[in-house]
């Protein structure tokens, strides 16, 4: 795994346990996964791929070319004689040549293309790290997803344990004579609702898993677990922090910035257009000449004789193409403009996912706090509420008010206190992530 990887597990999760099951999955290992299996990750580094092609061909074009032909042609019939007559006559022409061209000055073009070719790979490893980025944070909130619906689920079984353990009790009551036997369809209605609680969570759970594995790209979800995280309360960093460092180091603000310097680069290579090229040429070849019904040279003698070399300069200088130059110029700023207002918006953007984070944070934060209070006392009454039912003191409307309080006080807390933890991963993941590679 890259370093943008290693990064995102160290400052995005709380640390796992050091072993695992081989069906239970750690959050280091679900992220690790994802992003090496990702379909829009393999594209991207498929683009990084094409963009150092890029830069091998820019350099390419730095190196001369150089190229060989032959021919030969037959002719057949009348044709034009040295005296001004018509004649028939065969004749046959042979020739060769090969040539090379040095570029010595092509307007800067060359030299502007590859630096283009450059910053554009710089931009596709940035665009690789923002994807990457994407996907731990999908994962992350959906491993914390799969903990919550477990948690939930684990509450309503503790609450179809206690609805079973009262409809033995009054059961044995039933027995003893102690009760009526009428009071015990109340009951194991209510442990039936219980149960079909149960059912509930553990769909929620299956299906929390599924969308997991759907993230890591598994072949199947039979067998496949998570581990649980461990049990802390973070400090909550401040926005306008996290602003600041994300602006630094987030990877798609680096690449909208790479974009505008990639936008910037184009413009300079348009206007090598405006720019005259010089170019080197040579080359050699020679030929043989055959006329029907005369006596030819030898065609060893033809190829010595008629033999030649060449060496030359090309200067081309630009008058007027059409408006091609003008209108590439043109197209290129309009790029320009195009990069800044999207460094723009994903600058607003960034700012608002993270004052809209902090603010999801501190209140889920704050509804944690007070629903550990509020368990506690709920816990409590619920305690009382059961004993006064025992001894026939409470109705059974009561005591299913208490532990329907519970359940509810419960899963209250557990909602909160995940949405508490993947409000903070966001915001110490915008705040700590770093480049991976020089911008410069």
């Amino acid at each position: 795994m890259n370093n943008i990887s290693k990064h995102i597990i160290t400052v995005a999760l709380i640390a796992s346990p050091a072993t695992a099951s081989a069906e239970a999955w750690s959050l280091d290992s679900c992220i690790s996964y994802a992003i090496s299996h990702n379909i829009n990750v393999l594209q991207r580094e498929l683009q990084i791929r094409e963009g150092e092609q890029g830069i091998i061909e820019a350099k390419d074009r730095f190196l001369p070319t150089l190229d060989a032909s032959a021919s030969q042609q037959f002719n057949f019939g009348r044709g034009l004689t040295a005296q001004n007559t018509y004649a028939d006559r065969n004749t046959s022409n042979f020739g060769w040549s090969a040539g090379l061209s040095l570029p010595l000055f092509q307007g800067m073009a060359e030299y502007r293309n590859l630096k283009l070719s450059k910053l554009s790979l710089q931009q596709y490893v940035f665009d690789n790290e923002a994807a990457k980025d994407n996907v731990a944070l999908n994962v992350i909130s959906q491993y914390l997803q799969v903990l919550y619906c477990k948690e939930v689920e684990q509450s309503a079984r503790s609450q179809a344990d206690l609805s079973a353990f009262e409809v033995e009790r009054q059961k044995t009551m039933i027995e003893a004579g102690k009760a009526a036997e009428a009071t015990i369809y109340d009951l194991e209605a209510v442990a039936a609702q219980d149960k079909l609680q149960i059912i509930t969570s553990a769909n929620d759970t299956q299906t929390a898993l599924v969308n997991l594995a759907n993230l890591l790209q598994l072949p199947s979800v039979e067998g496949f677990d998570v581990l649980p995280l461990g049990q802390l309360l973070p400090s909550i960093p401040g926005p306008e922090d996290v602003y600041n460092s994300a602006m630094l180091n987030n990877n798609s603000i680096l690449s909208a910035r790479q974009a505008i310097k990639v936008a910037d680069q184009r413009i300079s290579y348009a206007k090598s257009g405006y720019i005259p090229t010089l170019r080197f040429n040579a080359g050699l070849g020679s030929s043989y000449y055959r006329l029907g019904g005369f006596d030819n040279e030898a065609f060893s003698a033809q190829m010595r004789h008629n033999f030649q070399t060449y060496l030359g300069f090309s200067l081309s200088i630009p008058i007027f193409d059409g408006f091609n130059t003008r209108n590439s110029v043109r197209r290129a700023k309009l790029q320009q403009t195009s990069a800044k207002l999207d460094l723009d918006q994903r600058s607003l953007d960034l700012y608002k996912d993270i004052q809209l984070a902090y603010y999801q944070a501190t209140g889920a934060r704050d509804r944690y706090l007070t629903s550990e209070e509020t368990l506690e006392k709920t816990r409590l009454s619920f305690d009382s509420t059961r004993e006064r039912f025992n001894l026939g003191r409470a109705t059974q409307a009561d005591y299913e008010q208490a532990k329907n309080n519970l359940f509810r006080t419960e899963v209250t807390r557990i909602q909160a206190y995940y949405e508490y933890l993947m409000r903070h991963r966001i915001l110490m993941f915008y705040k700590e992530a770093r480049r991976t590679v020089n911008n410069d």
